[in-house]
């Protein structure tokens, strides 16, 4: 009768930080907030899977518990959130028997945090993600990512797993059991296995970024430092979920895509999440980590000596 485009919106949320004492490279991270604010930013931010959480019910409401097995939520970053702010989760209500929407957060007063596409597997449509690397351009001539190639594997899988109490390291520091104490949608699925439909605790689809990035040193990438980053576009599918806590998987990383801005040098990322045999194909994540040029000491002054190359060439 009607062609109105319809809403679910979720309450509005005050994200907490998490990341103040983050570190990596032997420096602060831009969630540190005299970091940030050297860089130009008025706050250390919210890390951005964070937002992921407000839009678990939403999705769940549209597609139940395969949400949790099956989901894909893809997004590009828009602008920071500093604790105290407020956020609210909003998706689109697709039509009947589609399993594939857009979805968007934002600020109390209407500023927009991110926008993505969620869809349900096995059949995904092409993803926001997807939708933007096949726009990029080659890039210019980079300095910190100048070793990066495209195709480019890490350097060897890695195992790793999520206890709830297990300390996820210098890139995250704090628990399984820290985050749910203030994560922004809580469920006895996280913690509890009776109430369970797997019959185990499952990692909170957030929390799927800091598995995927609970080792990634072990990569070696040759990236130069010092130098500061952010998230600025974030993906993560479920093929085979959900994933389980306290259970190992392995991890495997290949650079997809080099780009650039004229503020930053970005890499994309691919992490693949196996079972521990490396054998089944459990997520994948798709990261584009951007490095701000001029966190890197005399960044100018090597474009300048730096002659013309091939960067970003497969």
């Amino acid at each position: 009768m009607f062609d109105t485009p319809l809403t679910l919106q979720g309450p509005l949320r005050e994200p907490r930080q998490m990341l103040a004492d983050q570190a990596y490279g032997g420096h602060s991270s831009i969630h540190d907030d005299a970091m940030a604010e050297k860089l130009g930013f008025r706050a250390g931010p919210i890390e951005g899977p964070t937002h992921f959480s407000q839009f678990d019910p939403l999705l769940a409401q549209l597609w139940g518990q395969a949400w949790f097995e099956r989901g894909c939520l893809s997004a590009h970053y828009q602008n920071m959130v500093v604790e105290g702010e407020q956020v609210r989760a909003i998706v689109e209500m697709p039509g009947p028997g589609v399993r594939a929407t857009r979805v968007r957060a934002e600020k109390a007063d209407g500023t927009p945090v991110l926008e993505a596409s969620a869809s349900l597997g096995p059949e995904h449509p092409h993803s926001l993600l997807e939708q933007r690397m096949a726009q990029l351009r080659p890039p210019g001539r980079l300095i910190i990512l100048e070793d990066m190639r495209v195709g480019l594997r890490g350097a060897q899988d890695e195992l790793v797993r999520m206890a709830m109490d297990q300390h996820m390291g210098d890139l995250y520091p704090f628990s399984l059991r820290q985050k749910l104490a203030v994560i922004t949608e809580t469920s006895p699925w996280y913690h509890d296995a009776s109430a369970s439909p797997w019959g185990r605790p499952i990692i909170p689809i957030e929390m799927i970024s800091v598995l995927a990035q609970y080792t990634s040193r072990q990569a070696a990438w040759p990236i130069r430092s010092p130098a500061v980053g952010l998230f600025a576009d974030l993906e993560i599918r479920l093929i085979n979920g959900p994933l389980f806590v306290d259970e190992p998987y392995l991890i495997r990383r290949e650079v997809v895509a080099l780009s650039d801005s004229r503020r930053t040098e970005s890499c994309w990322i691919r992490t693949d999440i196996l079972d521990a045999a490396g054998e089944r194909l459990m997520a994948q994540t798709l990261l584009n980590s951007a490095t701000l040029k001029h966190s890197y000491p005399g960044y100018e002054a090597a474009l300048q000596a730096q002659p013309p190359s091939t960067t970003g060439a497969a």
